[in-house]
């Protein structure tokens, strides 16, 4: 038992060190003055779990796994709770803690912004909820940046890494702790857009 439990925190205090947004093009500059940014979320190309198989692969696993352990409906609550928190959840935590931690307001149905922000998850691990400890999730992300009239002009490219989704007791519902890793990855990004622009 404190072996599993040792293991737990060491693979929760690395995935602590390695989270973190980082530019690969462009510079948070053209931001400065800004009032309000467009978001677009897209789930397209987005992978799963050590395997990293595609989002349809991941939902006929997860709908087998919970079949055979719970029966059908409880598969197909899964499912519909799956395309919900992709629709509204994981949007949702990510809007409110961006406009929490900068002044630039988002939303999804601004239209007349200068820029427009797009979010990709590109990697999902769903975590572990185990009762005396978890690993949370996990996830990579793209986020773009780009002018609202002309979204052929990429203005920054950030690479979100090993964004964590979890809380101090953890948090049971797979779906929620994905939805963690949309709060965190806003988050980190928004406090640098804070930093920079008020520079």
């Amino acid at each position: 038992m404190k072996k599993i439990l040792f293991l737990i925190l060491i693979t929760f205090s690395a995935c602590l060190a390695a989270q973190r947004v980082k530019v690969i093009s462009g510079d948070y500059n053209f931001l400065k003055g800004q009032k309000f940014i467009k978001v677009v979320f897209k789930f397209e190309g987005v992978t799963f779990n050590r395997k990293k198989v595609t989002e349809e692969q991941y939902v006929a696993e997860r709908m087998t796994e919970i079949e055979k352990r719970s029966g059908k409906d409880k598969a197909q609550k899964w499912k519909d709770d799956w395309e919900f928190s992709k629709a509204k959840t994981f949007q949702d935590k990510f809007l409110a803690s961006w406009n929490k931690n900068t002044d630039i307001k988002a939303a999804t149905n601004f239209e007349m912004t200068a820029y427009t922000l797009i979010v990709e998850p590109t990697w999902i691990s769903q975590g572990v909820f185990v009762g005396i400890g978890n690993i949370p999730a996990q996830m990579n992300s793209k986020i773009t940046f780009v002018e609202t009239n002309n979204p052929d002009n990429v203005l920054m490219v950030v690479e979100g890494m090993k964004a964590t989704g979890d809380n101090v007791v953890g948090i049971p519902n797979n779906n929620d702790r994905i939805a963690e890793c949309f709060a965190k990855t806003s988050k980190m990004l928004a406090l640098k857009v804070d930093y920079y622009t008020r520079k």
